[in-house]
């Protein structure tokens, strides 16, 4: 085999959600026609799966699964079954995954199960909450990967102290940098999205809710919506397909009044809106990420992070129950200022060539 080329079809890169697509989308696009991209279905919407796909440059996925919409135990024991299958007819050079998704740990174990090398993207990450499904997925998919590619040397020492050493293990950087330095929209374009939501440059708030721990709870989830409904800008708030069927369910609709309610925006016009918002309020993981490329702060409402490297910079933790509007006060006093200290804060993430490392080490892990 060429040391600079791999077999058509021959790594299986499995995804089935929206940050999964977003982060693995560079290094398909690096692998060319040696990947063969295997979407589980998980995020079955297609504002949240599909059009990601054509917005990022993502190929069509090769293999369909759809498993979305089950519980956690059935997704997983869905995508495993079926990926089992797939990999015994069409056994991979390697497989991938990115993150801590039910996807991501059922790609794990299919790859386990057929002794087919595994490349885990984004390793690492601990938020010592077992009360998290994700923290669950992402330790089991680490200690069954040959290659754990970390994003910070923070994320290697806690592999390290759970035994995953040597050359299993590589700091690369966070994929989503690459993909943030080549999708955020120029000035120009960010002043039509502005127009267009009809708000101001700093003078509004974007909001993202989506996790279990914050929307399945009636109590907690009108506790947040109030919360924001009383901050003393304008809140954006891109409405997630989970979150919005809560609201239905619990009787909450009525919250929404006070916010400026959206479908969920295009992975563009979200970046586009969050470089010129006040701050992010928001129980995404990603998003935390993304605030340190973007030089935005954000109020991580959850009770634990998996991403301590942003802590005390881009990102500040609040409880779920907690109040929101106390909690960036002093934000609110020099937003000005703050946002300045923000642009001279590198990101902890990498400088936007984790996915070329990715590359590399896959090719080299094969190759041994």
């Amino acid at each position: 085999m060429s040391a600079s080329s791999l077999p058509p079809t021959s790594v299986a890169v499995v995804l089935g959600t929206r940050p999964e697509i977003v982060k693995l989308a560079e290094l398909v696009r690096l692998l060319g026609a040696s990947a063969q991209v295997i979407y589980t279905g998980q995020h079955y919407d297609d504002s949240l799966g599909a059009s990601f796909f054509r917005e990022l440059g993502v190929p069509s996925p090769d293999v369909k699964l759809s498993v979305g919409g089950a519980p956690r135990g059935a997704q997983i024991g869905q995508a495993l079954q079926s990926l089992d299958q797939h990999f015994a007819a069409h056994t991979p050079l390697a497989v991938v995954v990115q993150g801590d998704t039910n996807s991501t740990v059922a790609g794990a174990l299919a790859a386990n199960a057929r002794n087919v090398p595994l490349v885990h993207v984004e390793a690492g990450l601990r938020s010592h909450d077992r009360a998290m499904p994700e923290e669950h997925n992402r330790v089991v998919t680490d200690h069954l990967a040959d290659l754990c590619c970390t994003p910070t040397e923070t994320t290697r020492r806690q592999l390290e102290s759970e035994g995953i050493v040597g050359d299993r293990v590589l700091v690369t950087g966070n994929t989503v940098i690459e993909v943030l330095q080549r999708l955020l929209p120029q000035p120009e374009q960010r002043r039509q999205l502005l127009l267009h939501h009809g708000v101001t440059a700093s003078g509004y708030v974007v909001a993202t809710f989506h996790r279990p721990e914050n929307v399945d709870s009636a109590d907690r989830l009108r506790h947040i919506l109030g919360e924001l409904a009383a901050l003393p800008l304008p809140v954006l708030l891109p409405l997630h397909p989970r979150t919005a069927a809560r609201i239905v369910n619990f009787g909450l609709g009525s919250l929404l009044d006070e916010l400026c309610v959206v479908q969920p925006l295009p992975y563009r016009h979200f970046l586009g809106l969050a470089a010129e918002c006040a701050f992010l309020v928001s129980d995404s993981g990603g998003v935390q990420e993304e605030a340190s490329a973007i030089k935005r702060p954000v109020l991580v409402v959850r009770n634990s992070t998996e991403r301590p490297e942003v802590l005390g910079t881009f990102a500040r933790l609040v409880q779920p129950d907690d109040g929101i509007g106390a909690s960036v006060a002093d934000w609110l006093t020099d937003l000005e200022g703050l946002h300045g200290q923000l642009a001279r804060t590198p990101s902890p993430y990498g400088d936007g060539s984790a996915s070329r490392r990715c590359h590399r080490a896959l090719k080299e892990l094969v190759q041994r």
